[in-house]
């Protein structure tokens, strides 16, 4: 299992070659990255939810992508966290239910122990939400599987003023909804502090409670 924490921004395609490769490999990996202005849609995307064409995104210089994640529009910013997950469920004999629960639960235990927000799911909605406002949505939610392989994650809103989002209804939802961890009047720059809580926390439930004959070592790449 390779940790690889990037410190400058990764274009969209550069992601998808590596997810591509990761998966014809089975080679097990967890990103921090961001992504510059960018909008993707999912394979249960509803058009309508695109508020303006392809290519008024393109003079705007953000870029857009249909991909195989489940879900409808999102977008990335610079300033938001991106967390992608590569996993053989297979051969780690972790189930997808499994992956998803406790994932979003170390999630919502590092973001209260980092920033002291309580964030919570929505069954009707995948996100994290923020416990006191319910309606305003703080991490937004894609995983892909294939034969028992994950690609994609997570996005944390943290530095990022969420202006992209404006061009889109994210998941259905309204923009406006969108809130990030500095628009909270938290702190963004404890990211740091975030990723090592986080990343601790992910890298001890797989390997104590799911581990694999395969892939068992871990290796930071910074």
């Amino acid at each position: 299992m390779i940790f690889h924490q990037f410190t400058k921004p990764v274009s969209y395609l550069d992601y998808i070659k590596f997810q591509d490769t990761s998966r014809k490999k089975k080679r097990e990996s967890t990103l921090f990255l961001e992504h510059e202005a960018t909008i993707t849609s999912g394979s249960t995307a509803i058009s309508t939810n695109l508020l303006v064409n392809p290519g008024f995104l393109q003079e705007k210089g953000i870029h857009f992508y249909e991909i195989q994640r489940g879900g409808d529009f999102t977008a990335h910013e610079l300033g938001q966290l991106v967390v992608y997950f590569h996993l053989d469920l297979a051969a780690r004999n972790l189930s997808i239910g499994n992956f998803l629960r406790e994932m979003q639960e170390m999630l919502i235990v590092s973001v209260y122990e980092i920033w002291g927000l309580a964030l919570i799911m929505d069954k009707e909605n995948p996100g994290l939400y923020l416990k006191s406002q319910p309606e305003w949505k703080i991490v937004s939610l894609g995983i892909y599987f294939k034969q028992f392989f994950t690609s994609f994650g997570f996005a944390l809103n943290l530095s990022n003023q969420c202006s992209v989002f404006q061009f889109i209804n994210p998941c259905g939802q309204k923009s406006e909804n969108m809130k990030s961890i500095s628009m909270l009047g938290a702190d963004p720059s404890l990211r740091q502090k975030f990723i090592d809580h986080f990343s601790e926390a992910w890298m001890n439930f797989l390997i104590k409670k799911y581990p694999s004959p395969i892939s068992n070592k871990v290796r930071w790449i910074k």
